[in-house]
């Protein structure tokens, strides 16, 4: 499936440079001479009328790319075999076919890459591009080809000039494509004037580690097996196998070994006149070599090491299965990225229900201060009332205590009359004899007597009756005093639920900010999570750089060997799972502190709230 995937974005561009018009369809023609070559290049038998067959339902016209992908899998993918063919000869087909149409470089600029160097960036970077059409880049991936490049060169990368390419709209929305790519190379503004044969021989040199799965290359020294002498060979190591020839130029195959699980790596000591000697042993022959120095030797050592683990694993090419590991790491950040926005949301969420609660604290506390003006206007008119009603009695009393004086300076007239009277009726007596028309005259003042005691006892049942109606305002003015008590107890326990309210809104305010604390520790665990989880990508960067040092060639070839980093085999530990244990316990320290702090501002906030000070953001 990996190779039919590799092989389908080659024909990928050979079928889109077929299309002039840019329609999305091929004519008929065009596809019979396109699937000839591929038949021709992929070592299979061509069927000119399968084609025909193929499409004899169709109209004349042209076809589309969905409707040659059926013909394609079934006549020519399911066909080849892997090994009997060489990939190369597809991707130049392919390669001739898009350059004619697409790539048209200034062929008057000095910084022009040869039409090999570009051949083989655009192989890499179909290897590199993401599996969806149209192939694009991701601006990682470049940089990641680019750095290697540069390092191969002995060169820095330009940074700023590559953030100017992948800054622009169409890079950002739809990633690098080959030709702005290879735009980008021509421009000389990454290799900054460097000699066009040193950027050829880097490009070849990366071609044939990521493309062509080689490991290694290099002169080395090897013991024979039934001379028992040293000749020096050219050793090229795949993942596979390791293969050696008289000569770099790799005409002439002299041995190939197998390598598989069974395979293991020693270091001899010096002996024979040799040094930096090791030895691969296999289930059937060991093979005794001799690298130009330590070094050498341990990147050999390292190399075969790491494609024997390969073939353990079940892998079949580094860069497939690194390329793999860069996308997954992709994937954890853009998912990284997706959680921060959506905890980002979740706290504007919070935010907004906090600010929500507030202002529902606002319009509580508006409608307690109108509750209080209201009861505050309620109680001054009753107690206006009261006055008023006060008043009225304390006149209404003073008249009765008015009435009662007048009645008593009257009964102290009576008297005085009655004590006149009394005298004048002795006067009477003693003048009975003698007068009896002053008897009549008594009888009559006795009469008048009797008139006046009843008129007294008259105003002292009225005094009585006035009385009872004190009697009953005094009765009527403490009903009034008990209802008014009692619907003073009524508005002070209406404003005791008020106030519990206030309490309860207080209170899950109180815990949206408790809960929004706890968002922020969250969210500075995760940061500090994010940044322990930079600082292992970045210590896992470092050792793949020097696990995927550039090859260096033996001593027969120009010095540039001395400036190729080593490829050394990964680590075996899973530094992601120290930095899981570290972050748990500190989660575990973050969460106890957070809820001890949590615990104490609940405390203050409690007390503010009770002594009424509690501030409200």
């Amino acid at each position: 499936m990996e190779l039919r995937a590799e092989l389908l974005k080659s024909i990928w561009y050979g079928f889109t440079a077929l299309d002039l018009e840019k329609s999305g369809k091929v004519s008929k023609s065009q596809l019979k001479v396109l699937s000839h070559n591929l038949c021709t290049v992929l070592a299979i038998p061509h069927d000119p009328v399968a084609l025909e067959e193929h499409f004899r339902d169709d109209d004349d016209g042209p076809v589309s790319s969905q409707g040659y992908m059926p013909y394609l899998t079934k006549y020519i993918l399911d066909k080849v075999e892997e090994g009997s063919f060489n990939k190369e000869n597809v991707d130049e087909l392919c390669w001739t076919l898009t350059a004619k149409k697409n790539y048209r470089p200034d062929r008057s600029s000095t910084t022009v890459l040869p039409e090999k160097d570009a051949f083989r960036l655009w192989c890499l970077f179909n290897f590199l591009s993401e599996d969806k059409y149209p192939l694009v880049m991701v601006p990682d991936e470049v940089e990641y080809l680019l750095k290697k490049i540069c390092m191969v060169m002995s060169i820095e990368l330009n940074c700023v000039e590559l953030e100017d390419f992948t800054s622009q709209d169409v890079v950002q929305q739809n990633g690098f494509s080959v030709w702005a790519f290879l735009e980008m190379m021509n421009s000389g503004k990454i290799t900054r004037g460097t000699d066009k044969d040193i950027i050829s021989m880097a490009t070849e040199e990366i071609y044939r580690e990521i493309v062509c799965d080689v490991l290694k290359e290099g002169y080395l020294w090897k013991k024979g097996q039934l001379r028992r002498n040293w000749k020096e060979r050219w050793f090229t190591l795949r993942p596979s196998s390791l293969a050696y020839y008289t000569g770099e130029d790799r005409r002439e195959c002299q041995g190939n070994i197998t390598l598989d699980g069974n395979c293991c790596v020693e270091v001899l000591p010096d002996r024979d006149g040799k040094r930096c000697m090791f030895c691969l042993k296999t289930l059937s022959k060991s093979y005794e070599m001799s690298a130009s120095d330590t070094k050498q030797r341990q990147e050999w050592t390292t190399a075969i090491q790491t494609a024997i683990r390969l073939h353990v694993e079940g892998k079949t090419s580094l860069h497939k299965d690194l390329k793999l590991k860069r996308r997954e790491q992709r994937d954890q950040r853009e998912k990284r990225r997706l959680d921060k926005e959506e905890e980002l949301q979740r706290l504007r969420a919070l935010q907004e229900e906090r600010e929500r609660k507030v202002a529902e604290l606002e319009l509580l506390k508006e409608a307690q201060k109108q509750a209080q003006v209201l009861l505050e206007q309620d109680e001054q008119k009753r107690r206006q009332q009261h006055e008023q009603l006060q008043q009225a009695l304390e006149i209404q009393l003073r008249e009765a205590e008015e009435a009662r004086a007048s009645m008593q300076v009257e009964m102290a007239l009576k008297e005085e009359e009655a004590e006149r009277q009394k005298k004048r009726i002795l006067e009477l007596e003693e003048m009975q004899k003698h007068l009896e028309e002053a008897l009549q005259l008594e009888r009559k003042a006795r009469m008048d007597e009797e008139e006046f005691r009843y008129a007294q006892t008259g105003l002292l049942a009225e005094e009585e009756e006035k009385m009872k109606a004190l009697m009953a305002l005094q009765e009527e003015q403490e009903e009034y005093i008990l209802k008014t008590e009692r619907e003073k107890q009524e508005l002070k326990q209406e404003m005791e639920n008020k106030s519990r309210s206030l309490d309860e809104a207080q209170r899950q305010l109180e815990e949206v900010r408790a809960n929004r604390y706890r968002v922020d520790q969250d969210v500075v665990a995760a940061q500090r999570k994010l940044r322990q989880a930079s600082t292992n990508v970045k210590h896992w960067n470092v050792q793949m750089n020097r696990l995927m040092r550039p090859i260096g060639p033996g001593e027969k070839r120009p010095s540039l060997g001395s400036s190729f980093s080593s490829f050394q085999m990964p680590s075996q530990r899973d530094p992601g799972l120290r930095l899981r244990v570290r972050a748990d316990s500190k989660d575990k320290e973050s969460k106890e502190n957070l809820d001890n702090g949590a615990g104490c501002e609940d405390e203050k906030r409690f007390s503010q709230a009770s002594n009424g000070d509690m501030d409200i953001p």
